[in-house]
């Protein structure tokens, strides 16, 4: 019988606990003494787990670290930190616990068992964010794909009702699926049904992508570790009203906004879905097609919180998904502008050293989304950069125009032509921004350059 201070426990008091093996922990100590860490620290796991917690507005009561050299398979943890756990879990009359790692089926249902409580793991726990957070019919389909996937392995046999159900026909049928058989049937057929439907929604999406091309205009992406200011950085540099908050996760579904460049250009700024370590595998398939915008960008802006003591950890999460998505080191190096943010948030001397190192360094730019320092450097990096970036467009040439033909031949991609019954000519192009300009010009539709070295 479960005791009544049992029976009545605030499932909205949550216990973190992050547990460390021992083998995690050989691997930190012995990197070189200067080395750059890119595994993360207990600490600073123990910090996002609790943020995480937070940004689904549960009250956490307690948080620790703990050690695992032997990690059991039926409980992962050993039976006197079980003890002590359930102690916290009365102490504060919490009735949730978050282990901040993978947990088997069984391992959670031991867990609850020795705890009274609900357990969940990681992933568990990043795919409640991502339902509470999910705001468009893409990603609400998204987010129920993965969570039914993940449901999928955990339906364990732990309850009374998931036992044989009577099959065949009359009284005395013989045996037929157990419950649990069934309940694993439908969760499948309720998969295939959200494939199908996302199949359509991955379609849309690139018909949206397709139209885009013939639209001159280049994409540039945000992508970051989540909470590194990306929607803040977005707000600053396109004035929408993208929700920022100190908040893990505060945004999900990708936000796209035409901008205008210091020269006049105009791009789309995308808003990716924040990043984060250990990102459940069901989640990546899920949001693959979100993220593939990524994969069109011309420019990708990968921004750092540089505030944080785990940036270059959460660096090296980032760079590892964009990896995983087909963005390689090489490419990266060609595409990828690193944005260092939040450097409001430093000390004087640290922030002077920063803006000084990124100014020395190639392929970045220091910034603070909030206060706007930083910024127009930023843009004219952007404009600079995708100033040779080929751009599709369709122009008519009217008669009295077409001269130019040599020009554009010579100047820019002439991938189609149309000789039309009225004399003009419609060309299908690829041509720079600098092209593009001179085109107008030349044409009557632009300002006349400060020297003419065309000819």
């Amino acid at each position: 019988m479960i005791p009544e201070a049992i029976k009545h426990r605030d499932d909205t008091h949550a216990v973190v606990v992050v547990p460390v093996l021992k083998q995690a922990r050989a691997a930190r100590s012995a990197q070189a003494d200067g080395a750059i860490t890119t595994s993360r620290s207990p600490e600073s796991r123990l910090e996002e787990a609790k943020g995480l917690a937070l940004a689904i507005d549960l009250d956490v009561v307690n948080g620790s670290i703990v050690p695992i050299s032997d990690p059991r398979p039926a409980t992962l943890l050993g039976t006197g930190k079980i003890e002590e756990i359930r102690a916290l879990l009365d102490e504060f009359n919490a009735g949730l616990v978050i282990v901040d790692h993978p947990l088997t089926p069984v391992q959670q249902r031991n867990l609850e068992k020795e705890w009274n409580a609900k357990v969940i793991d990681r992933t568990g726990l990043i795919l409640e964010i991502f339902g509470r957070r999910a705001s468009t019919k893409e990603g609400t389909l998204q987010v129920e794909l993965a969570h039914l996937n993940y449901q999928k392995g955990r339906l364990v046999r732990s309850w009374t009702h998931l036992e044989r159900q009577r099959g065949g026909a009359g009284f005395m049928g013989g045996p037929g699926e157990t419950q649990i058989e069934a309940d694993r049937r439908l969760l499948q057929e309720r998969i295939i049904r959200l494939e199908r439907e996302l199949e359509q929604v991955v379609r849309t999406r690139q018909l949206h992508r397709a139209k885009r091309r013939k639209v001159p205009h280049p994409i540039v992406a945000l992508v970051g570790y989540t909470n590194a200011g990306k929607s803040t950085l977005f707000n600053r540099i396109t004035g929408a009203g993208v929700l920022a908050e100190d908040m893990l996760f505060a945004t999900l579904d990708p936000t796209l906004r035409r901008m205008k460049l210091p020269h006049g250009r105009t791009v789309i700024l995308s808003d990716t879905v924040g990043f984060i370590s250990d990102l459940p595998t069901h989640l990546v398939a899920a949001f693959r097609a979100t993220l593939e915008e990524v994969l069109e960008a011309d420019l990708i802006l990968h921004v750092r919180d540089l505030s944080d003591d785990d940036n270059q950890a959460q660096s090296a999460d980032v760079m590892r998904i964009l990896g995983d998505l087909g963005i390689g080191e090489a490419e990266g190096a060609e595409r990828i502008l690193e944005v260092w943010n939040k450097i409001d948030r430093l000390e004087p001397e640290t922030h002077d050293a920063i803006v000084q190192k990124a100014s020395t360094t190639e392929n970045v730019i220091a910034v603070s989304a909030k206060s706007g320092e930083g910024v127009d450097r930023l843009m004219n990096e952007i404009s600079r950069r995708l100033s040779g970036v080929l751009t599709e467009t369709t122009i008519t040439l009217p008669v009295d125009k077409l001269a130019l033909l040599p020009w554009l031949y010579n100047h820019a991609i002439v991938d189609g032509r149309e000789d039309n019954e009225d004399g003009t000519v419609t060309l299908d192009v690829r041509l720079t921004e600098t092209e593009a300009a001179e085109l107008e010009r030349r044409m009557g539709h632009g300002p006349k350059p400060q020297r003419e070295d065309w000819e």
